[in-house]
């Protein structure tokens, strides 16, 4: 006869924020080490916004909020991009009035509502015994006010522009990088043909390491990052040497989204409609870098105007199946949580710290923030990455949780 395994409890996982190849991935690590450690597992629908729309009613249909998972469901998307659970950028302790649910309107009625008793009433009534949220800083903010609250939270970071402190990899950094590297060799065919500068705008809204890496890694010229205010004459004249001594005559920048001008106070905004989190969105440095680099030109080549072609990379670089990186950490990262909840620890992060696998307490994420070190890494008179030695520096040098 079979041995049935008890029920040891209920695992949930959310995805929330932006979608990045890997969260797949990790949803089944956790799923598969789960169910075989005897433990139910449900997936989350839309990040917080699944658990926050639920009605505790046994009469209810909340099937379009969670679902319960399986091996087989999990296996079928475990190797592509994206997340199956889909996500949202809800943030629960701030609902404006008019997101607030029906089944809450009569209780909250104020312009911006804390729904957080809601949310831990939800997690209890679906009979939730550890939480383990996917995220960015912003989803993984409200995980540590979980926690506070005394939900048993494991968190596990990703985002493409690896700023969650604490960890030297969020699951998603590493396509992004590869597919930029990609996509700038590829445009560079059409950059030479036509002698012109290449401007690719690129995600990155306070961390620059999305521009960075490719750079170092010879994918442009020079790139322009949100921690240092560069100078369009400067980036000109540099991106105007560099096509001059190409022999076939083209040069590349790489520009953060959140780069911002010398002199200028604000990034490029493609639109001032916030979202949950307090972020408008982001797009268009790119866009004035361009024109700006073809007004300059004349001044530094001799009085002809260079020409310039302009790509937002954008959900591109976002989009797709995961690369070797991004299939193993998550899977890695997936196990971790479940090592610690196996030992009943909770209130805690899995990292990447010192090219090792280890977890670091889950307040890392809002007691500061990961940003490339401008003194150490980028040169301000080059516009490019700078170091000294590789001896003993993380996997990706400047982004590693130093």
């Amino acid at each position: 006869m079979a041995q049935v395994k008890k029920k040891k409890g209920t695992i949930a996982i959310l995805t929330g924020g932006g979608d990045v190849p890997g969260l797949n991935p990790a949803i089944r690590a956790i799923t598969i080490r789960a169910l075989r450690e005897g433990y139910q597992v449900l997936g989350l629908r839309r990040g917080w916004g699944g658990i926050l729309d639920i009605v505790r009613d046994k009469k209810a249909d909340n099937s379009d909020k969670y679902l319960v998972l399986t091996e087989e469901i999990v296996n079928k998307a475990g190797r592509t991009g994206g997340t199956f659970l889909h996500t949202s950028r809800t943030r629960p302790s701030h609902v404006p009035k008019i997101n607030v649910p029906k089944h809450y309107q009569d209780k909250y009625k104020s312009e911006m509502n804390d729904l957080t008793p809601e949310i831990i009433k939800n997690l209890e009534y679906l009979g939730i015994d550890f939480l383990i949220p996917i995220g960015g800083d912003d989803t993984l903010s409200y995980a540590v006010r979980l926690y506070s609250e005394g939900v048993k939270v494991v968190a596990i970071p990703k985002t493409m522009d690896n700023d969650v402190p604490g960890t030297d990899y969020c699951i998603g950094f590493s396509t992004c990088v590869t597919r930029t590297i990609q996509m700038c060799n590829t445009l560079r065919t059409t950059a030479g043909s036509h002698e012109r500068v290449l401007v690719l705008e690129v995600f990155g809204r306070y961390a620059g390491f999305t521009a960075m890496l490719p750079t170092m890694a010879g994918a442009a010229n020079r790139c322009v990052i949100p921690e240092y205010k560069f100078d369009i004459e400067k980036l000109t004249s540099l991106l105007i040497k560099d096509r001059n001594s190409n022999p076939s005559l083209y040069s590349v920048v790489l520009a953060s989204e959140g780069a911002m001008f010398a002199g200028g106070s604000e990034m490029i905004y493609r639109s001032v409609e916030k979202d949950a989190y307090g972020h408008a969105k982001l797009g268009g440095i790119g866009d004035v870098i361009s024109a700006k680099i073809k007004e300059l030109s004349p001044k530094f080549n001799h009085g002809k105007r260079v020409n310039v072609i302009n790509q937002q990379l954008g959900y591109l670089v976002r989009g797709g199946d995961p690369d070797a990186i991004d299939s193993i950490v998550p899977m890695a990262y997936g196990n971790l949580a479940l090592d610690l909840i196996l030992k009943g620890i909770h209130g805690r992060l899995v990292v990447l710290r010192n090219g090792r696998y280890d977890n670091a307490p889950i307040d890392v994420v809002t007691s500061t923030n990961k940003k490339v070190d401008v003194k150490r890494h980028y040169n301000t008179d080059r516009l490019r990455p700078y170091y000294k030695s590789f001896e003993f520096q993380p996997l990706f040098i400047m982004a590693g949780n130093q």
